[in-house]
């Protein structure tokens, strides 16, 4: 007799496994299928995020940031390095131990939880009698398990690039973005988005001669226009990328031993770029392919996504999707709280999510996070405000750390002085945007946040200072 669930979970990243682990903590029956295989052929779980996107990623991020500092920081401090030294494998090394440890762990979760983890690829067959039929395949092998319900955390892969085949040795994405084996000496990036600048100062603080190929008009076109300028000339001038804005691809030819790209600039000059590695990232489509037996269909946006309603329900009965395979943002965050609200949902509670309050966070250095609405969006809706605005660089805590660059933006409503949205571009964004997020979520004022005691020195008193300007009340600005 095949294995019977209450709740079965389609993929194991972070939509999916914190689906399967909420879905069990309040009693129901769990399972989940999940076909991804780590590089040496084991099953692993995490998906995209933790094996291969948003954990590796962060930690050759600190690595080759550790390495800026210790060539060009630490003098300030007083430190001499001599004979400093990069070891690529000792980075990868490390990155592959993070990844494991984490990935393990979801692992330990399950169990805990009491999640049957079955690896292999999920295809919903058909359903009987009240219970979804679902085959899990690993090679030769085999089963068909049986739910009440499916939840559909499926994820996305690298979409599809017209001018060149990905094969990770020359042509890499994301994956073989993060096993290049040695410094490039020169690389190229199609795609200045957030894959984009993150691999790219990675390799460009290590020594690489770094230049990011964009073909939208405008440089960072999610963030605030005043945040995306500041991106652009801390990145172009004191880090050193090439970044063209507003390119058209040509050509991409591969030989033995380097990739050549004809494009053309926003003027229409035709250009001619050699690299030795050429990394791809030009966006990210849901991973639907072998999910449904022939017959049965699922409805689905014009772009691609699983069509669902505002709690997660698609157009089949008692059939779920959440994270990057269904609408809004492709964020892991976004995918765990949706995850977590369906199975809460399925066992009859009413969760909510405010998708206005979802963090955004760019990981380079420095880091860029906002939540809410820009300053461009405000104007072109007419909604009136008011803004605060205030630089890191008289900032004790920041003169302390050395990073000087950037600033916090507080947009609130010119009527109410309700917050509507917080940028900041600086040293730990990544952490300070989650008291904009707290601030949002209880609809707090900037006043709220200005009569708020914040620690000195820190880097939080620019929020503060931003907080306080939307009145034009700031004391050191």
């Amino acid at each position: 007799m095949s294995q019977q669930f209450d709740v079965l979970v389609i993929g194991a990243g972070p939509g999916g496994y914190v689906a399967a682990i909420r879905a069990a903590q309040l009693g129901l029956k769990t399972g989940c299928v999940d076909e991804f295989k780590n590089k040496v052929g084991e099953a692993s779980l995490g998906g995209t995020c933790l094996n291969v996107g948003c954990i590796p990623s962060k930690a050759l991020l600190e690595s080759s940031e550790n390495y800026e500092r210790a060539e060009h920081k630490f003098a300030a401090h007083g430190i001499t390095v001599s004979g400093l030294k990069f070891d690529v494998g000792q980075m990868l090394a490390r990155k592959d131990g993070i990844v494991t440890k984490l990935t393990q762990g979801i692992a330990y979760l399950f169990k805990k939880n009491k999640v049957a983890s079955l690896h292999g690829h999920g295809k919903i067959l058909g359903r009987e009698n009240d219970l979804w039929q679902v085959e899990v395949s690993d090679g030769e092998k085999k089963e068909v398990v049986q739910s009440r319900h499916v939840i559909l955390a499926t994820g996305s892969r690298p979409r599809n690039f017209a001018h060149a085949e990905i094969d990770n040795k020359l042509i890499l994405d994301n994956t073989g973005a993060l096993e290049i084996p040695e410094i490039p000496k020169r690389l190229g990036v199609i795609g200045a988005g957030v894959i984009g600048l993150e691999m790219g100062s990675v390799w460009k603080r290590l020594g690489s001669d770094v230049t990011l190929l964009e073909a939208a008009p405008v440089f960072l076109m999610a963030a605030d226009e005043a945040v995306a300028r500041e991106a652009n000339r801390i990145f172009t001038r004191d880090l050193g990328l090439k970044i063209q804005i507003g390119i058209t691809i040509q050509s991409v030819k591969a030989s033995k031993k380097d990739v050549k790209v004809v494009w053309t600039d926003a003027e229409g000059k035709e250009n001619t770029s050699v690299f030795d590695k050429l990394i791809v990232c030009v966006g990210r489509q849901p991973n639907i392919d072998g999910l449904l037996a022939d017959g049965l269909e699922l409805r689905m946006t014009e772009r691609g996504f699983v069509d669902t309603n505002a709690f997660g329900q698609t157009s089949l009965p008692n059939i779920w999707a959440v994270g990057d395979v269904a609408p809004g943002p492709m964020l892991a965050h976004k995918a765990s709280e949706e995850g977590s609200a369906v199975a809460e949902r399925i066992a009859g509670q009413q969760p909510h999510l405010d998708f206005e309050c979802i963090p955004w966070v760019i990981y380079t250095s420095p880091e860029i996070a906002w939540v809410g609405k820009t300053e461009q969006a405000l104007k072109a809706e007419g909604i009136a405000y008011k803004k605060g605005q205030f630089p890191f660089s008289p900032n004790g805590r920041a003169l302390g750390l050395g990073e000087l660059g950037g600033f916090v933006k507080m947009l609130a409503c010119a009527k109410t002085d309700r917050i509507l949205g917080v940028h900041i571009i600086g040293p730990f964004a990544s952490e300070l945007i989650a008291e904009a997020v707290v601030a949002m979520e209880f609809k707090a004022s900037s006043d709220d946040i200005a009569r708020i005691i914040h620690a000195h020195p820190s880097l939080s008193e620019a929020i503060h200072e931003a907080a306080l300007g939307c009145e034009k009340r700031g004391v050191h600005s």
